[in-house]
């Protein structure tokens, strides 16, 4: 593909831990590591095949994460006298409940900074207010990185192994993928992230198409939104950030 994104919007290492915490509703003071070990390393080939460069951080709870399987793993000593051990998990749960905690307080104060949005500091028509209201009936939770992937794993594991008796070359770039994608949020108000995935031909199409995708997020010009978490994710333009597409070809014509 050929094409290296760089991201810096998007969470880290301890998010992926409570990601998959979240997702599978495991008790945070009792995490089994091995399963949690699995899956996490799952999501690191994830971003290694799509040649993101925050996986070298990942790398290092990785570490962790196997050492601390190890030691589960090993038999207590014999000759030690009978003691309580410490959990090997201890730290990583100190460290995930501090983390979480955080989380909390700057999602508890967003949403009243999102509330706030609901008073009128300066005179609003009728006919504005109604309609503000009628916009915000609706609500959508902004997709994280690893809801993303996860989309993009589940799609890639139901395509089937193709038996292939003429090869066809196809070049896929990000680039017109990023045009093809802003193209058809222009004209839907918004598109499921798995009719994407499911209209590309193969799967290096589908990687190509999700990697156009985060660009855009980074870009802000779509947001990737769920109505509730771990539901499908919609792809819709980011309104804040609308600029028409054509408008430089359209000034060009004109004049």
């Amino acid at each position: 593909m050929g094409y290296k994104l760089k991201l810096d919007i998007f969470e880290g290492p301890l998010d992926l831990l409570l990601f998959l915490i979240k997702k599978d509703d495991i008790d945070i003071s009792d995490i089994p590591i091995a399963k949690i070990t699995e899956q996490y390393m799952e999501y690191i080939q994830m971003m290694k095949l799509l040649d993101l460069d925050m996986v070298g951080d990942f790398l290092v709870m990785a570490a962790t994460l196997m050492q601390i399987k190890s030691k589960m793993l090993l038999p207590p000593d014999p000759t030690e006298e009978e003691a309580e051990e410490d959990d090997p998990r201890d730290e990583l749960v100190r460290r995930l409940q501090e983390y979480k905690k955080f989380k909390e307080i700057a999602d508890a104060l967003k949403e009243k900074e999102l509330k706030r949005k609901d008073f009128f500091s300066r005179t609003v028509d009728e006919e504005t207010k109604n309609q503000i209201r009628e916009d915000a009936k609706e609500i959508f939770f902004e997709a994280s990185l690893f809801d993303l992937i996860n989309a993009l794993s589940d799609a890639l594991n139901k395509v089937p192994e193709e038996i292939i008796h003429e090869i066809i070359a196809e070049e896929f770039t990000v680039e017109q993928k990023i045009h093809d994608i802003l193209h058809r949020v222009l004209n839907e108000s918004s598109v499921l992230l798995n009719c994407l995935f499911k209209e590309a031909r193969s799967k290096e199409e589908m990687v190509v198409t999700f990697l156009a995708i985060l660009e855009l997020i980074r870009l802000k010009e779509i947001k990737a939104i769920q109505k509730r978490t771990f539901e499908d994710i919609e792809i819709m333009r980011n309104k804040d950030n609308m600029v028409p597409i054509d408008a430089d070809e359209d000034t060009e014509v004109q004049s």
